[in-house]
């Protein structure tokens, strides 16, 4: 069997999460990266495939022209799927071009600019019948896949409370007007959508909240600020959540608490006990039952579930991080490609990746804090 061959919309010189999906895809050397669009510059995207040492044939000006000469090359030499490493607002537009021209999707997230958008592209995939990937990169996490098999299993008992936090400083001061290229994007409210911190990291702590309880959140009420000023996007926000079946949660996301890095946690409180995961220390795991000393779980141990085994590459004690938690993703996204164009049944973690529909509920909780706080942080519903 061949690798599974790779195209990319977005990631050349100067971008920094292209680099990463790179060195993630590569990892389990499942994947070959053949092609690309790396820039809305044609020139860049060009000098940045001869850097990746790609042919020159194959490093395109715009995705538009990837599309059109990938779909003409024989079948078993053009890309398979495409991974969509673009600021917010390119995000559907590419999809949209990839799948309508026979390619699977593999996308940054949010999915796309607004919840419109993320609606008329899961009606565009299930019209096409490829696949489309989402990368909410802490789901890969083995210790992520404990703590959700822990709560489906039962151990906590009934989920009551969730919090859930992403504190970061990086965006502390004005570095957006600065000419910090990641920064300038991300507070455009035409490249980022409605939401800045809240759409580039609030929807990370919305979706693990969602994927570790598998409850869904059905309302909240959120207050979102800009602190630096003259910023046209939220920098900081708090929100109260409610979940199905009556648990309650808050969840804050800031990208000017000073002296934070991406300090991604969460705790989980049901009636039998409960669970903390901190980003930075991944492969620990903490279980409090209700009526027995507090349990430690480390990544690589036996007695982990399949799903956190499956995703754990090195024995225990051995450092796996936020790399390979993004290749876990790239990984299943890739072996279901292979069992769908083979025509075999997936394996059973080769599903087990976001999809559109985490996408689309991640795009509702941007629009629904942005409503609220918009409100005086009046409750608001989901819209999905």
């Amino acid at each position: 069997m061949a690798k599974v061959r790779m195209g990319m919309i977005g990631g050349g010189q100067g971008a920094f999460i292209g680099a990463v999906h790179r060195i993630a895809a590569a990892i389990d050397q499942q994947i070959e990266l053949v092609c690309g669009a790396f820039s809305s510059d044609p020139q860049r995207s060009k000098d940045s495939g001869a850097d990746l040492f790609l042919p020159a044939d194959r490093c395109y000006g715009t995705f538009a022209e990837m599309m059109e000469k990938e779909a003409a090359l024989p079948a078993d030499e053009r890309m398979q799927f495409v991974a969509i490493v673009t600021p917010n607002h390119v995000h559907f537009p590419a999809a949209k071009a990839a799948l309508e021209a026979g390619f699977h999707v593999f996308c940054d997230k949010p999915v796309t600019l607004d919840l419109a958008e993320s609606k008329e592209l899961k009606t565009i995939i299930e019209k096409s019948g490829k696949l489309f990937g989402l990368t909410h990169t802490y789901t890969g996490y083995p210790m992520v896949k404990q703590a959700r098999h822990m709560v489906k299993n039962g151990d906590l008992g009934e989920i009551r409370k969730v919090a859930v936090e992403y504190p970061q400083g990086w965006l502390a001061d004005a570095i957006d007007t600065d000419g910090q290229k990641q920064a300038a994007w991300r507070t455009d409210p035409k490249k980022s959508g409605a939401a800045g911190c809240m759409g580039d990291i609030g929807t990370h702590a919305e979706n693990l909240a969602e994927e570790i309880t598998g409850l869904h959140i059905e309302e909240l009420a959120a207050d979102l600020t800009a602190f630096v000023p003259g910023r046209r996007l939220d920098d900081d926000g708090n929100v109260l959540l409610r979940f199905e079946g009556g648990a309650k949660g808050l969840l804050m996301a800031s990208q000017i608490a000073v002296g934070e890095e991406n300090n991604l946690a969460i705790r989980v409180w049901g009636t039998e006990g409960g669970l903390e995961w901190h980003q930075t220390e991944p492969n620990t795991l903490l279980f409090k039952p209700k009526d027995a000393p507090a349990q430690v779980y480390r990544t690589g141990n036996d007695y982990c579930c399949d799903a956190a085994k499956a995703a754990t590459r090195t024995p225990a004690a051995h450092p796996e991080g936020y790399l390979e938690a993004f290749a876990n993703l790239y990984l299943n996204f890739s072996s279901h490609i292979r069992a769908v164009e083979t025509g075999e049944e997936p394996s059973e973690f080769a599903t087990d990746y976001p999809k559109i529909d985490d996408g689309i509920r991640g795009m509702a909780f941007i629009e629904a804090v942005v409503a609220s706080s918009a409100a005086n942080a009046a409750w608001t519903k989901f819209d999905v």
